[in-house]
């Protein structure tokens, strides 16, 4: 049942990237009537939600954007940082949404923060402590290994729930802060162009955190349903 579970998941998740990737291909061909960067934006939505203090860099990597509250800066990749279409106005002022996050103390991006040492620790040591576990549970019967690996398991699985509310929550902040700035989106055209994009980025979480609860159902299962 486990295995059944995280192929079906598994196949998803492709299905979901591979919309995604086309849904930014065809946004990042859209061109914004404002003809604005996502440079632009993204320091045009800090600065009207009174951050100053924040940096809006180019980053290397295709979709590698993200906001680092660190450092306190909105990382764009260049195709986002450069572009001056409907998709890299999406995805920059939603990474400018963490950043009013941040300012604002929102409550799940503080827990997501706090419990990054944590996830950073279970992570690295995940894939290996299982596979030890797995060959000792069934060669010698000893669970203690699997249990840690599988404690450490659900560690991220949490994670990458805690990250769904944060990153929704980013998509309605831009959204909302695009929709009040009709000089930057010209029509409701660009304005749906920008929800698509942000609502099939917002799918990958999804579909991340259920790969990831289907890894971990798949794993606990031997622990919990012996060696029979």
């Amino acid at each position: 049942m486990g295995m059944i579970l995280f192929i079906g998941i598994a196949i998803i998740s492709f299905a979901v990237q591979w919309r995604f990737k086309n849904k930014f291909k065809q946004y990042s061909e859209t061109p914004l009537a404002s003809g604005m960067s996502g440079k632009d934006i993204a320091l045009k939505m800090l600065h009207d939600n009174g951050i100053y203090d924040v940096q809006v860099l180019s980053a290397q990597g295709r979709l590698s954007d993200h906001y680092n509250p660190a450092d306190r800066t909105v990382n764009l990749s260049p195709e986002v940082y450069e572009g001056r279409s409907v998709a890299s106005a999406a995805v920059a002022a939603h990474e400018c949404g963490h950043a009013v996050q941040h300012a604002k103390a929102y409550s799940w991006l503080t827990l997501r923060s706090a419990v990054v040492p944590m996830v950073n620790i279970a992570s690295k040591m995940t894939s290996v402590v299982l596979l030890i576990g797995v060959l000792m549970f069934f060669s010698s019967g000893n669970p203690i290994v699997l249990a840690i690996g599988v404690g450490a398991l659900a560690i991220t699985t949490l994670f990458t729930f805690i990250t769904l509310p944060v990153e929704f929550d980013a998509s309605k902040r831009a959204l909302a802060w695009l929709q009040l700035n009709p000089g930057i989106m010209a029509d409701s055209v660009e304005h749906s162009g920008a929800k698509d994009a942000l609502k099939w980025a917002a799918m990958t979480y999804v579909v991340a955190a259920l790969s990831s609860l289907a890894t971990l159902i798949y794993y606990a299962s031997f622990l919990f349903g012996g060696r029979d």
